[in-house]
C-alpha cells in the first residue's frame, strides 16, 4: 500500500493506493470482479478494517457523484462524500488516481487521458468549492517514459493546461506524463497543497498495468475516508 504522510497529517482521514498484493501478501485485484472480501482486504491494508467501501462504474468521463453509503454509487469518474467511516475508491491500471480532502469532505477521482481531457478534475473540485481549502494526493500512474501516445491525447489534455507541463517531444510520437497533467490541472483549479506518489504502474512490478498486460491486467485502487 502506497501512502503520502503529508496528506494524512491532520489525522482526520485515512488513505492509500493498493498494489497487486494485500496486507497478507495475497493477490489483490480490485477490478470489476472484486468480491466483498477483496474490498475488505483493501480497507484493512489502508488501516481501516471496519470501513465499508463506495465505488463507481468508471467511464472515462467527467461525471461526479456523492456517496452516502457503501456499494456501487453509479456511473461517474469522481466520487465525493461527507460521511464519516466510509471509504471511497477509484480503480486504475495506468490511469491517475487522485484523492482529495477538505473540511468535512473527501473525494476520489479517476483520471485517464480521456478524463483529463473531459475535465473530471475541475468538475470534481467545482463540487467542493464550498468546503474551504483542499489537499490532494496524486497516486501511482504510468510515467512519461512508458506512455507514448498519439496527438489527439495531447490535444485533448491541452484544452486545460499548457502542453509543456506534461508532454515530451522528440523524433517520434509524443510522450505524456498523466500524473504531471493531473498536478497541473489541480494547480490550475486553485489547489496549492498537492503531493504526489511518483511510482510508475508500468515500471513497478508491484502494480497492475494495462500497458504491460493488456486485458489480463487487474486493477489497484486509490482509497480515502473520513475518520471524524
Amino acid at each position: 500500500m502506497f501512502t503520502h504522510a503529508n496528506f494524512s497529517r491532520s489525522g482526520k482521514i485515512v488513505h492509500g493506493f493498493s498494489t497487486r498484493l494485500d496486507g497478507a501478501s495475497r493477490r489483490l485485484d480490485l477490478g470489476a470482479g472484486a468480491s466483498s472480501e477483496d474490498w475488505a482486504a483493501a480497507a484493512a491494508a489502508v488501516g481501516a478494517p471496519d470501513m465499508a467501501v463506495a465505488i463507481i462504474s468508471q467511464v472515462h468521463g467527467a461525471g461526479v457523484l456523492w456517496a452516502t453509503g457503501p456499494g456501487l454509487v453509479g456511473e461517474a469518474d469522481a466520487v465525493l462524500s461527507r460521511e464519516v467511516g466510509l471509504l471511497l475508491a477509484v480503480r486504475t491500471a495506468d490511469c491517475v488516481p487522485i484523492l482529495v480532502a477538505g473540511e468535512g469532505v473527501v473525494g476520489a477521482i479517476h483520471a485517464g487521458w480521456r478524463g483529463l481531457a473531459a475535465g473530471v478534475i475541475p468538475a470534481a473540485l467545482a463540487e467542493l468549492d464550498s468546503f474551504g481549502a483542499l489537499s490532494a494526493v496524486v497516486g501511482p500512474s504510468i510515467c512519461m517514459d512508458c506512455y507514448e501516445v498519439d496527438e489527439p491525447v495531447v490535444e485533448g489534455i491541452s484544452r486545460w493546461i499548457p502542453e509543456s507541463s506534461f508532454v515530451r517531444r522528440g523524433s517520434g510520437r509524443p510522450h505524456v506524463d498523466p500524473g504531471a497533467a493531473a498536478v497541473a490541472q489541480l494547480k490550475a483549479s486553485g489547489l496549492t497543497d498537492i503531493t504526489r506518489v511518483e511510482v510508475c504502474t508500468s515500471c513497478d512490478p508491484r502494480l497492475w498495468s494495462h500497458r504491460q498486460s493488456g486485458a489480463a491486467a487487474g486493477r489497484q485502487a486509490g482509497l480515502v475516508g473520513r475518520l471524524c
